[in-house]
């Protein structure tokens, strides 16, 4: 029963997706050009991420208690998650290259993952950092937690690299919220807010202690 209480409550989660974007562009639009299209991907794919690395983080932040309650199996869950997460995160900008191509700009992956700027020409610019930042940090730890067990270091310290999902979540939150319109609507917007404050507060009240207890353990030796 806990099992299905908690598979009810994540897809509730990732539904929310879907219906704030048929709210926002009818399908009559999204379907009428390639641009429009894959645009449309792009937005479903892009609040998906955020959403679904919500419950990554909510899992990973709480798995041993999480696990006594539903058992091992939400572990697999966790990993299996952690694999789409970063599939849309790669899916997303893709689709932003192929709108973008649709539309008769060329071709220009290096513009999509590479060309970040810390002094950019347009507001827009920064938002678009922001999205390919979060997504170099998320290839970090999603290849530290691959290669956990490459050597006696990363067997040790692969955990640590799951700190960067937080800011990650935080990144990709401003950049869906700047950048786009969908993040601005019901339902999507209660349930952003409420997922911001949260992991927020794991960030107060969790890790920034854990990290401090860390720091003063090393400084003592």
């Amino acid at each position: 029963m806990k099992k299905v209480i908690f598979l009810a409550g994540w897809v509730t989660i990732i539904s929310l997706s879907f219906l704030t974007l048929i709210k926002v562009t009818p399908y009559s639009l999204a379907f009428s050009t390639p641009v429009l299209l894959t645009n449309y991907i792009q937005r479903f794919f892009g609040l998906l991420l955020f959403s679904m690395l919500f419950t990554q983080i909510i899992l990973g932040a709480f798995m041993d208690k999480i696990s006594e309650r539903l058992g091992g199996w939400i572990f697999n869950f966790h990993v299996i998650e952690g694999v789409l997460v970063y599939v849309l995160a790669f899916s997303h900008p893709i689709l932003f290259l192929l709108s973008v191509y649709f539309a008769g700009a060329g071709f220009d992956p290096y513009m999509v993952f590479i060309n970040a700027c810390v002094i950019c020409n347009a507001p827009s610019d920064y938002f678009l950092t922001l999205g390919r930042v979060s997504f170099w940090l998320l290839s970090i730890a999603v290849f530290a937690a691959l290669f956990r067990k490459a050597n006696s270091w990363m067997k040790a310290n692969w955990r640590k690299f799951h700190v960067l999902n937080y800011l990650v979540f935080l990144m990709i939150g401003a950049h869906g919220f700047l950048l786009g319109t969908d993040f601005r609507y019901m339902p999507f917007f209660a349930f952003a807010v409420l997922a911001y404050v949260v992991v927020l507060g794991i960030v107060v009240f969790i890790e920034l202690p854990r990290l401090y207890k860390i720091f003063r353990n090393w400084t003592e030796y």
